[in-house]
């Protein structure tokens, strides 16, 4: 685990154990709660914490869990989640499966993007930004973290991991079905007066599909350069540009905006990076004004970075030797063939006219990998027409 040394987001303090539940303000004294290893650092919401607090100091856990599980983030647009719903997730959480948790949290659409995500065109921009530079980092941050799924394939690749969200239950989904207690998971806001995790103990820094979401953009930049060091490097995918909109909430950015934040970076079209995944080659960084039509940009910078692109070959894009993979589920048996059954109207004007994963006759639903990169079974893989989905998917 990352041993970031956290401080109040209201007064920069240190925080310190105080007891196995809350973490205690070293100079004020004020209490924030811990459930599952996951402090909660949450800025303006001070009644849920003293509620927290009360619950869990009186030995009531599970009301106390119960509570954070239905904060969400000030762009959540949708229904609140059924209280009797979280509590039978909290007391089947060893047995229900990821696809239980989405469902009786209320997510939604974001729970369909969630359950899917290991085969989004997106998500295979960010390994493939990732792999691309790759300079085999020990330690690696990811800023809005989500549920984990980066977080998964850098654990699985010997990084120890660590992981911020500003939703309680996405991290605590994250422990229990993804990553597991190896990751160390915190939850605050980013525009808190105090970054609650100063310090530079790590290698890299990730942000994925959550940047253009903040509104003081250069000054979230500016902690996340910090946390890299002088030594590490910054990978932020999937960064929406505001004159090609798109289907994501948020406050996008113009190719002149990356410029300007970024002089540093190598700057790719989002896109680019699917398609080299797919064409194992090297993706193509390009300058951010000759981008001004992309759906969005991908960056790369920090001194610590690997300085040219290197070809999709291996790495993060394709899993250990010897795993078993399933079927993408987005897959259905239709007669003799297979079709795609999208989760929603929207997931499909969203990602299907960049999905990788072609359509294809009858076969076996589950793959062995077995390592070769030049076989028409790992081609097969990188386009995700199979997948390394969490064991309880």
């Amino acid at each position: 685990m990352i041993p970031f040394e956290l401080t109040s987001p209201q007064t920069g303090n240190p925080l310190k154990a105080d007891g196995p539940h809350a973490l205690r303000d070293a100079g004020t004294g004020a209490r924030w709660p811990v459930i599952d290893g996951i402090p909660y650092l949450r800025v303006n919401r001070e009644a849920l914490v003293e509620r927290v607090l009360v619950h869990l100091d009186a030995g009531e856990a599970d009301e106390a869990l119960a509570a954070l599980l239905v904060d969400q983030d000030d762009w959540w647009n949708g229904p609140p989640a059924d209280p009797a719903g979280i509590i039978q997730l909290i007391k089947d959480r060893r047995t229900a499966t990821l696809r239980d948790a989405v469902h009786r949290l209320g997510w939604g659409r974001v729970g369909d993007y969630f359950l899917h995500r290991w085969s989004d065109p997106t998500f295979l921009a960010g390994l493939s930004l990732l792999e691309a530079h790759w300079n085999e980092p020990v330690c690696v941050f990811e800023f809005a973290c989500g549920i984990g799924h980066y977080l998964r394939e850098l654990q699985r690749r010997g990084c120890k991991v660590s992981g911020a969200d500003v939703v309680f239950a996405k991290l605590w989904v994250a422990r229990h079905w993804v990553v597991g207690e190896k990751a160390q998971l915190v939850c605050f806001d980013a525009g808190s007066a105090h970054w609650p995790i100063p310090g530079a103990p790590v290698d890299l820094v990730a942000c994925n599909d959550a940047f253009y979401f903040l509104d003081d953009k250069a000054a979230l930049l500016e902690c996340l350069r910090q946390n890299a060091g002088d030594d590490g490097w910054l990978a932020l995918s999937h960064i929406h540009n505001r004159d090609c909109p798109g289907f994501s909430a948020g406050r996008a950015v113009t190719a002149e905006e990356i410029a300007e934040l970024f002089p540093d970076a190598l700057v790719y079209d989002d896109a680019e990076l699917t398609r080299a995944l797919v064409e194992v080659r090297a993706p193509a960084p390009r300058e951010p004004t000759a981008l001004r039509t992309c759906e969005a940009f991908s960056v790369v910078c920090g001194p610590g970075m690997r300085p040219a692109p290197r070809a999709l070959v291996d790495g993060l894009t394709l899993p250990k030797p010897g795993t078993v993979l399933r079927m993408n589920p987005l897959y259905a048996l239709e007669g003799d063939d297979y079709v795609i059954r999208w989760p929603s109207e929207r997931y499909e004007a969203e990602y299907a006219p960049r999905a990788t994963y072609p359509l294809h006759s009858a076969g076996p639903e589950h793959l062995t990998f077995e390592g070769s990169l030049d076989t028409p079974e790992t081609q097969r893989v990188r386009v995700r027409e199979f997948v390394d989905l969490p064991e309880r998917w």
